[in-house]
């Protein structure tokens, strides 16, 4: 069960990433040469594949041009 919701969370997640990066007229590998982080993990966390650190978080906030704190509001709010 608690996989599952984890899971969904990611799922989320991914795709508020998603639509943040389109907001921002930005193909994947735009927003990965912007973060410093390949075009392939950007997909995965879109997808809801990958469990994003911290790190990344920040790289992928600066990439989009927002605090790290929307990345994180937006599919939970």
């Amino acid at each position: 069960m608690r996989e599952r919701r984890d899971q969904a969370a990611l799922r989320k997640f991914g795709k508020a990433m998603a639509e943040m990066r389109l907001a921002a007229d930005l193909s994947q590998e735009e927003l990965a040469d912007r973060s410093g982080l390949h075009r392939t993990y950007i997909g995965s966390v879109e997808r809801g594949e990958r469990n994003p650190t911290v790190i990344s978080l920040l790289r992928i906030s600066k990439g989009l041009g927002c605090p790290p704190s929307a990345l994180l509001q937006r599919p939970f709010s």
